[in-house]
């Protein structure tokens, strides 16, 4: 049974750091590849930061390039998402989703992805 589990959401001021934790079971990374997705009210939702099963390489969004970085720990089947410089248009539900995906194709579409997490609540004041 796969299971995604976020953590670390909260309320903070524009400028500071969060990180967030999603930890995962019952898939190995050397087949699915896991990222981190955000919901904003009213909007679509977006792939954040992830990782590719086949290569390892780690993808960005954009707007988070430079801020947002994205690692693993394979001891405790866990991934971070450590996000600096926070803004208020960062603002949304982050969610954790894994899945076998396609070789070569981008990891940043969450439509491709089957399993995911409850989500938690990231709320950044200006």
């Amino acid at each position: 049974q796969v299971q995604l589990v976020e953590s670390g959401g909260g309320l903070v001021q524009s400028g500071s750091s969060l990180t967030l934790a999603c930890r995962y079971s019952g898939v190995s990374l050397n087949y699915y590849s896991i990222g981190w997705f955000r919901q904003a009210p009213g909007k679509e939702r977006e792939g954040v930061s992830c990782i590719r099963a086949w290569d390892r390489s780690t993808m960005y969004e954009d707007s988070v390039k430079g801020r947002f970085t994205l690692s693993r720990d394979n001891a405790n089947n866990t991934i971070y998402l450590q996000m600096n410089s926070l803004k208020p248009e960062d603002t949304a539900v982050y969610s954790c989703g894994t899945g076998a995906l396609e070789y070569g194709n981008s990891c940043l579409i969450g439509g491709d992805y089957d399993y995911w997490g409850q989500g938690t609540q990231v709320t950044v004041s200006s």
